[in-house]
């Protein structure tokens, strides 16, 4: 009706709306007919609005304006943005991968806010599904379609000894690895069990500590000779800041994938899409440019 009013013609109208003038003209008759009036009066080759048309055509003014403005693409600004994200993650990531993406998503985005989630592995699909996460940052334990996924990069395994360790100045075997004392950390990831695999047709490793930070490790790494097999980037934060000795395992072992998922409602949103491509372009970086630094391409 508003196309009507304002080309004043229905075969004007018709052309303006990729329709043919029959396909107009039945178009006014249901106009008519849903609204009870005739809406139109002829004046020669012009189509004339009833005061009905007019009033109608006032009020729907502000709602068609509305509805042109939510379906017309929006070009997101980050520095609008004033969301605030919801991420569930490993304390591992928090600790290696995500601190390094922060200051490049604040100074885009200054306004946005975050929410951490810990990451529970048997129930991530349900935290991006039904519990209001938008983005999981982990390595996958499993399939996890139909949720999206993208792989940040690939992260190795190292060992971390203290320079006073018996092995620290030799190369060391895999009959070395076995026979020394060990430390796993908590945080790392699943690496325990991915080892486990790798090692199965093995001796167990005598393991003299367990715990979840990385500090009551490294608290007695003077004072037994203790190996700490942890995630290389974890290695790479942890050498030099606390005077370790690094090596590499000596199996093979596959690294292991570390990835962004997330639920299908946060596909096409514009803040969304963002956030990804950040964590995408900074994590990736990140991760290559460890594997670099540690002369492990």
């Amino acid at each position: 009706m508003r196309v009507l009013i304002e080309e004043s013609s229905v075969s004007k109208a018709a052309t303006r709306l990729n329709l043919s003038q029959s396909a107009m003209s039945r178009v006014l008759g249901r106009l008519r007919d849903l609204l009870g009036d005739p809406l139109f009066t002829r004046q020669g080759q012009h189509l004339i609005p009833t005061q009905k048309a007019l009033e109608i055509d006032r009020s729907l003014g502000e709602p068609l304006e509305s509805l042109r403005q939510l379906l017309s693409p929006v070009e997101f600004d980050p520095q609008q943005c004033d969301q605030t994200f919801t991420i569930a993650t490993t304390d591992y990531a928090m600790q290696t991968i995500l601190p390094f993406a922060l200051p490049r998503i604040y100074q885009e985005a200054p306004n946005v806010s975050f929410n951490f989630l810990p990451l529970q592995h048997d129930r991530l699909s349900d935290q991006l599904t039904y519990e209001g996460a938008d983005l999981a940052i982990c390595r996958p334990t499993g399939p996890v379609e139909p949720l999206r996924s993208e792989i940040l990069g690939r992260v190795g395994v190292l060992c971390l000894l203290s320079k006073q360790h018996p092995l620290a100045n030799q190369e060391m075997s895999l009959d070395d690895y076995l026979s020394h004392p060990h430390a796993m950390i908590a945080i790392s990831d699943g690496v325990k069990a991915l080892i486990e695999q790798a090692l199965i047709d093995k001796p167990q490793r005598k393991m003299v500590l367990r715990a979840y930070h990385l500090e009551a490790a490294l608290a007695i790494v003077d004072t037994l000779p203790i190996i700490i097999t942890v995630p290389a980037d974890l290695a790479y934060l942890v050498a030099e800041r606390y005077d370790l000795v690094v090596k590499p395992l000596p199996f093979q072992f596959t690294p292991f994938d570390y990835s962004m998922i997330w639920h299908a409602r946060c596909e096409h949103s514009p803040a969304q899409e963002w956030l990804r491509s950040v964590v995408r372009e900074e994590c990736s970086r990140l991760i290559a440019k460890r594997i670099e630094d540690m002369g492990l391409n």
